[in-house]
């Protein structure tokens, strides 16, 4: 049964670190599984959660460990010895001990594998901490299973038995030749059945092996899996030897990650905030992007001066203001959240790219159409026919630059390598704000001047 956690239990809970009861604590927190256990922890203050968290054995430990939410985990890493951080990280897979290292100073992450007592252990992670954390070098672990060609099947079953001892999740075989190059898989099924004197060569299956290079970034690690349905994936070097492997939990990490940021950027937060973080810190992150929005807002006060005779002589102008910026923001925002999408699926193709353009003009310039004939009549009804006029014409070219704007803009951010998610937040918003306001005054100006 799925456990619930409850006020009550964690109140509870705290009266049984602060009494010290061990046996109670072992009998209803350790007996969950290690996601809930960390939720609990989560609940906890820092000194009740490191003594709760001590009394499991090293393996639930390490569970527990990459299950907190990373402020928490945080705070307990940080009350570590770097002995005791040491101790820890050798009973996790090397990929997550590489990323809790990685947040680490140098010279820390020196002191730390320096006093790992896993030599081979602390070599993984050293060679993990090597690549960066947004390719296949970086999401991968060093835990695999692996067998040699000419091995024949007793001597793979009695080499893997030891290897299981380090790997969680077995999802493949992988089979290499004797300098280590990947070359193909090996079914558990057929290894099981098969006699103990046949070789791997007469069993492994060398066609269509699917396999990311280490330097290949995440999204084409994410983009491989996802065409291939794949659970776990070899990563090899430019020699083609095997170097480690990426399963399908860390690549849903990743994803949430990836997700997590973008949706950050969108909403104008430039760094990644968890919910414990300092109000200074969550200050800092959006403040960038209301500064921006603030010299958006002037230059769009500025536009307005500029037309400051037409409204004076056209008041009834004004009274649209907030349709034009409004509906110029939304119409750039879909556009770009399309594109966007697009690029986060790994679609570099330029033809399709054009594709996509045409077609967000196409529907900018049918949604402009029905909307200008809406505003058209709403608009000659509360001031005449020459303010519906230039309403009208005014939201269908806003709309129709809007939609160029939304699908151009993120296309060249990717180019020179920003984040193209920039331009489904107040980067957009705010440029199609300022431009819809000049449109807008310039069509009254020109319209209201021929109609006399």
């Amino acid at each position: 049964m799925q456990f619930k956690l409850t006020k009550e239990f964690i109140e509870r809970l705290s009266d049984k670190v602060n009494q010290k009861d061990d046996k109670w604590i072992l009998e209803h927190v350790f007996e969950l599984h290690h996601a809930d256990i960390a939720d609990v922890l989560d609940e906890l203050s820092a000194e009740e959660a490191k003594y709760v968290y001590y009394l499991g054995d090293e393996e639930v430990q390490a569970d527990i460990l990459m299950d907190l939410q990373d402020e928490n985990r945080d705070v307990l890493i940080d009350s570590l010895s770097t002995k005791e951080i040491a101790d820890q990280i050798e009973n996790l897979d090397s990929d997550d001990a590489a990323d809790i290292l990685g947040d680490f100073p140098e010279e820390k992450i020196q002191e730390v594998i320096s006093q790992m007592d896993d030599d081979e252990a602390a070599e993984d992670i050293v060679d993990l901490l090597n690549y960066d954390e947004d390719t296949a070098g970086g999401l991968m672990q060093k835990e695999f299973c692996v067998v040699q060609l000419d091995w024949p099947v007793n001597r793979a079953i009695m080499q893997l038995r030891k290897q299981a001892e380090d790997v969680e999740k077995v999802f493949n075989i992988f089979v290499v030749d004797n300098a280590e190059h990947l070359l193909g898989v090996l079914s558990l099924k057929r290894l099981l059945i098969a006699n103990s004197s046949t070789k791997i060569a007469e069993l492994y299956n060398s066609k269509n092996i699917i396999s990311v290079k280490a330097s290949d970034s995440s999204e084409q690690v994410f983009n491989v899996m996802e065409k291939y349905d794949l659970v776990s994936v070899p990563v090899v070097d430019y020699q083609n030897k095997l170097v480690g492997r990426i399963t399908i939990d860390d690549v849903v990490e990743q994803l949430k990650e990836e997700a997590d940021k973008d949706f950050q950027l969108a909403t104008g937060i430039s760094e990644p905030i968890q919910s414990g973080a300092s109000i200074w810190k969550v200050s800092k992150a959006r403040l960038p992007w209301l500064i921006i929005g603030l010299a958006g807002g002037i230059l769009g006060a500025k536009v307005i001066s500029g037309f400051e005779l037409s409204i004076f002589e056209h008041p009834e102008l004004a009274f649209f203001i907030p349709l034009i910026t409004a509906m110029g923001g939304n119409v750039g925002v879909q556009s770009s959240a399309i594109v966007v999408q697009s690029l986060a699926r790994g679609d570099q193709n330029i033809s399709g790219m054009m594709s996509k353009i045409w077609k967000e003009t196409l529907v900018g310039m049918v949604n402009g159409i029905l909307l200008s004939l809406i505003i058209l009549a709403i608009a000659t009804v509360f001031g005449g026919f020459n303010l519906g006029l230039v309403v009208s014409v005014s939201l269908f070219t806003v709309i129709l630059v809007a939609a160029v704007f939304g699908t151009l803009i993120p296309l060249v951010l990717d180019k020179y390598e920003i984040d193209p998610a920039l331009a489904t937040g107040p980067f957009i918003t705010t440029l199609n704000d300022v431009v819809g306001l000049f449109i807008y005054f310039s069509i009254g100006l020109f319209i209201f001047s021929l109609m006399g």
